[in-house]
Order: C-alpha cells, then structure tokens, then sequence
C-alpha cells in the first residue's frame, strides 16, 4: 500500500497544522513535553529509515551530539542566531561528520553494524568529556534563538519553538514518506528481505543502505538542534550510549510502517519518563520496558501497525 506525492503532501500539511492548532491550547509544560517529542522523534524516524533496509543504527547519540554541537558552537562563536538556520546547520554538520564512516558501515550488517555505530558515538563521547573548551563533562549554555531576526522573549519561547518543530519535523517526515514510497525507498524493502536478489537485479545494497545512513544523519543532526534551542544547554550525554537506546527503544515501539507512529511513540516516551520521574524516581526505565514487552506481544511490528494495517485491508479489492 503506498500513497501518491500529491496525496502525502495534502497529509502532512493538514497534520501540520492540526498540531498548530492544538498548541495554542497547551499549557507551557505539555508545549516544551511536544517538543522535546518531536526532536527525539525526528532522530528515532533516521533509524526506522535504516529499519527498512533491515539496518539498526545503535550510535544515533553521534548525529544527535555532533547536531548539537555543531549548532551551539556556531550560535556561541559565529553568531548564528536564527532558530531555523540553526537546524539546517545542525542537519548538515551530522550529515558531514558521519560522511567518512558511511562506506565502511554499509558493508556490515546486524550486531556488527549495531555496535560499530554505538562505538563511533561512545568514541564521540569520550572526546566531549576530556575536551575543556567544549565544557567537559558539564557541557554548556547557548542564549535563546532569534526568529527571522527578531528576539523570543521568554514567556513566547515555548510556544514559538513548539510551532517551530512541529513545521519542521511535519516538512521532514513528509518527506520522508515520499521517500519510503520511492523507488529508492521500495528497494530498501526489498534489502531487508533479500540482498542477493536485489544485487542480482542491478541495484547497489551498500549504496541504498550509505545513502539511509546520511539521511539518518541529517534528520539526527536537526533533532540535536532544535533539542538545543529547546533546553538551552548542550552536554556529553548527546552521546551516550543510554541516549542512543532511547531512540532505537522509539524505533521498535513504533514500527517501520508509520512515520506518524514514531512521534507518537517519542510522545509516550516522553510522558512515562516526565511522570514516572515525578511521582516514582529512577523508574521509567521499568515503566517503558514493560510497555515495549507488551507491543512486542501484541504488537510485534509496532505501533504503526494498528492503522496501516487496516487501511491496507481497505485499499485492498476483493
């Protein structure tokens, strides 16, 4: 079952502004909740990218770290200030940072894959930490961002940078949705399910799975950006491998199928983690694990499944 361009750009506009809408309602806590959702979800869409090629990437911390990084260090010395030029260098670092492993990555697959990228992060890691100029293990601040060269005052950021994320990551995820229903993007598919046939049909695996792996890249790049500019204080934790959990954790929960279900997923993430901190310290990680078990059980190939599923069956003639 797939979807025309047209049809999927309609969607993701509606979506957009759905969400728009729903933000004027929200009270401050739950505006700063959605977005943190939606940059950790934009970094957990790179990795259901990589799922489609049967793929998991457990270093999403580096694209997410280096992002991050990338975009305080340009706002703190080169005085890039505007909130939307800060995701597109954000996007852009990561996406240069991990050009040189992305030809070596795309010749391993499984665990080897998997802990090659969680090695690369935690490398990163340790570099942040011992780095002082990059503020150690303590990190540091970054001012509030400008938008289209104006100031956000305070009592407007959390709604503005709400409204932020929620454009970009509906443009990125709708993207990536017509991305999914490409050709490229059916091929991917199809390297999940048999490389041997796919390299005997003239399409180059190691290329597809590269290629996944820099758009995983930009997407994890622009999520550590607008997590930046939602926190205003970026640390070496970006990077740990605990970070990266979060996101593949993300990844499973909500399935290849959907791109709506992996903000959905982060959105549930978030909520459990917030409450379960409140009321019940240091156990959310008990909380989200007995869930994952559940839609494991029930659910084995995500959230996403619970409507892809159904309207597939409808679209399907008798």
């Amino acid at each position: 079952m797939h979807t025309s361009p047209l049809k999927t750009l309609r969607m993701g506009a509606l979506l957009v502004v759905v969400f728009l809408l729903a933000g004027l309602a929200m009270p401050k806590w739950l505006l700063f909740l959605s977005t943190m959702a939606l940059s950790h979800g934009l970094v957990s869409l790179g990795i259901v990218i990589q799922m489609r090629s049967g793929v998991v990437s457990f270093g999403q911390g580096f694209v997410f770290a280096a992002g991050g990084y990338a975009t305080a260090l340009a706002a703190n010395h080169l005085g890039v200030t505007d909130a939307i030029l800060m995701v597109l260098v954000g996007g852009f670092a990561a996406t240069l940072c991990t050009l040189p492993f992305a030809p070596l990555l795309s010749r391993y697959r499984g665990i080897f894959f998997a802990m090659l990228t969680l090695a690369i992060s935690m490398v990163l890691y340790g570099i942040l930490v011992k780095t002082e100029s990059l503020g150690g293990s303590d990190g540091f601040n970054v001012s509030r961002p400008t938008l289209f060269g104006h100031a956000i005052e305070a009592g407007e950021s959390n709604w503005l940078l709400y409204n932020l994320a929620v454009v970009v990551v509906g443009i990125i995820a709708t993207l990536a949705r017509i991305y999914a229903d490409s050709v490229r993007g059916l091929v991917s598919l199809a390297i999940r399910e048999n490389e041997l046939r796919v390299e005997y049909l003239g399409a180059s695996v190691s290329q597809s799975i590269a290629f996944n792996f820099l758009i995983a890249a930009f997407m994890g790049g622009a999520g550590g950006a607008l997590t930046l500019m939602s926190l205003g204080h970026i640390d070496p934790n970006f990077s740990y491998w605990t970070t990266s959990g979060e996101f593949v954790f993300v990844a499973i929960l909500a399935g290849h199928q959907s791109m709506l279900a992996v903000f959905l997923g982060s959105f549930v993430v978030e909520v459990v983690r917030s409450f379960s901190n409140l009321y019940f310290p240091n156990t959310w990680q008990l909380a989200m694990g007995l869930f994952l078990l559940v839609v494991i059980r029930f659910l084995p190939r995500g959230l996403g499944s619970l409507w892809m599923d159904k309207r597939a069956k409808k679209e399907t003639p008798p």
